[in-house]
């Protein structure tokens, strides 16, 4: 990859194995939004960023380098192989047509606190919503960020989130989920948990600490382990990944405590990108 700086742009070229559509539209973030055919636009660890591509090069608008080296480049997961990833997965005969649909899928490396606090809100709920839900206590409780003359907003700490009441934020309408995000906040604030800690631990440790919070369940947890701690072991799910499962490596249904074993022994430490490569076929197929 090659980076040229010019009008406060920079211009990536030769990017491999990256497409914005695929990696913004699975459902591993909620803050970005497409403005455009080929163009993007949201707002990560404070930092609002325009993002389009064309072909191999892709274009981040109003960013420095220094910006590009201390956030994107990770949040992006520039650094990792993702094709030596496809290869790997590619000697199963699904998964060999499934990349053929998301071949530009990178998981992201989100901030763990907005992860959790997204699939919180995330839980029995729909993209559309859970975007205006998010939007909605950014623009309430977030710190405003200039860029490219518009004003948009940070995503409250913690600390901040522990200091609402439940009527401050009933702002969001997010119905139950208020005591879940409330309850959140509180245990990191308190120390109770300590997100520094649940880095250092292993996948499994982790999962059980994020699972002390109310409203992270089974899925939930897979998802902030893959989306906010980089846990490609971690195979979140659902309803609709059981039925994609199910669909492709079983002749009947199956539990949920089946197919993620299945998931395990089968992709082992980089089953969390399978999952998203078989989730955007499915849903580019209709897989039912």
């Amino acid at each position: 990859m090659d980076i040229i700086s010019k009008n406060n742009n920079l211009i990536l070229k030769n990017v491999q194995d990256f497409n914005l559509d695929h990696i913004f539209d699975c459902g591993q973030c909620f803050r970005f939004n497409k403005i455009n055919e080929n163009t993007y636009l949201g707002v990560a660890f404070g930092h609002a960023l325009k993002i389009s591509q064309n072909g191999s090069t892709v274009t981040l608008y109003n960013t420095s380098e220094q910006d590009f080296q201390d956030i994107w480049f990770d949040y992006f997961d520039f650094s990792r192989d993702y094709g030596k990833i496809k290869n790997e997965l590619a000697q199963d005969k699904i998964m060999n047509e499934a990349i053929k649909y998301g071949e530009g899928i990178r998981i992201l490396n989100q901030d763990l606190w907005e992860t959790i606090i997204s699939f919180i809100i995330s839980a029995s709920n729909n993209i559309p919503r859970i975007k205006g839900i998010i939007e909605r206590f950014c623009e309430s409780f977030g710190n405003e960020i200039h860029y490219m003359g518009n004003i948009y907003y940070s995503f409250p700490d913690s600390k901040t989130t522990a200091a609402l009441s439940k009527e401050d934020l009933s702002v969001i309408r997010a119905g139950f989920r208020d005591k879940y995000i409330m309850d959140a906040a509180q245990k990191i604030c308190s120390g109770e948990l300590s997100l520094e800690d649940i880095k250092l631990l292993d996948t499994e440790k982790a999962k059980e600490a994020l699972m002390t919070i109310n409203g992270i369940g089974n899925k939930v947890s897979d998802c902030i382990l893959l989306f906010g701690l980089n846990r490609a072991d971690a195979f979140p799910v659902d309803v609709w990944i059981k039925r994609i499962m199910e669909h492709c490596y079983f002749d009947k249904e199956q539990s949920i405590k089946t197919i993620s074993s299945f998931a395990r022994e089968k992709f082992g430490s980089i089953g969390g990108y399978a999952q998203q490569y078989l989730f955007f076929w499915a849903r580019e197929n209709k897989i039912k």
